[in-house]
């Protein structure tokens, strides 16, 4: 039977995790028949207690923690989350990432599994779709996140798509297969925000299909500040312009990652 694995990054998110895997809980129960959900936390060197609140709030789920001694970015959370999963998904199964930070609307999980049955690979939870918003956010962070994504889309060249950057997603199993056959079991090699960027431009390489749901992202379900820093994440669109190319070749099957490597 499908398996929803829960992939979460978080680092210092003790007082935000716990609403996180109560939602995660209602959701669950509300799932197709048959399916199963797993999820599978990344502490990115937490010094809050993140993990241990996390276990004692995960319940009756399936969870697991994958812990870093010390923080090494979101996006090295994401890839070691993506090789430990290799192991264990299948073709039929699904990829959920989320925010740790309660910001992901985790009820909107059975409509991107609805829209992923009509034959996407990916569905990104987007607040620039039609019907979706940003609120309770101060307005100069709100225009600055309205700039940057339309700036990052058009530097990079990226198409048809609202949101580029959203950790919100849902993926096939067989799409995550693809991109780790393509690129390697952790597929991504940015460690920081931008690394969602560079996942999607490597599923755009692949002519993968993605479709996107309108998400209302509400910055007052959060406690604390985004862990996003705007001067770093901009070096790293830029180190993402300048990969562009060798993961275009990759994607095309030219050689692999480990003649790249080699």
């Amino acid at each position: 039977m499908p398996t929803v694995h829960v992939v979460i990054p978080a680092l210092n998110e003790a007082a935000n995790i716990g609403r996180v895997l109560e939602d995660l809980r209602a959701a669950r129960d509300r799932l197709p028949h048959g399916m199963i959900a797993r999820v599978l936390l990344v502490d990115d060197g937490s010094v809050d207690g993140t993990s241990e609140v996390a276990r004692a709030g995960a319940g009756d789920l399936s969870f697991e923690v994958l812990r870093h001694d010390e923080p090494q970015g979101p996006g090295r959370a994401f890839a070691n989350a993506f090789a430990r999963l290799e192991r264990v998904l299948s073709e039929h199964d699904f990829v959920l990432t989320l925010e740790a930070d309660n910001t992901s609307r985790v009820e909107l999980v059975e409509r991107m599994l609805l829209r992923s049955r009509e034959g996407y690979d990916a569905v990104f939870a987007s607040p620039y779709a039609y019907g979706g918003a940003i609120v309770h956010t101060h307005a100069m962070r709100t225009g600055l996140s309205h700039l940057a994504n339309t700036f990052v889309k058009e530097f990079l060249g990226i198409h048809g798509l609202l949101t580029v950057s959203s950790f919100y997603r849902l993926y096939t199993g067989a799409a995550v297969g693809r991109l780790q056959e393509r690129f390697g079991p952790g597929i991504l090699e940015r460690p920081g925000f931008e690394c969602m960027v560079e996942v999607t431009l490597k599923m755009i390489y692949l002519g993968m299909s993605i479709s996107e749901v309108a998400m209302v992202l509400d910055s007052s379900r959060r406690v604390g500040s985004s862990k996003m820093r705007i001067t770093r994440t901009g070096l790293g669109y830029l180190a993402l312009f300048r990969r562009k190319r060798a993961w275009r070749i990759l994607a095309a099957g030219d050689v692999t990652p480990s003649e790249r490597s080699s």
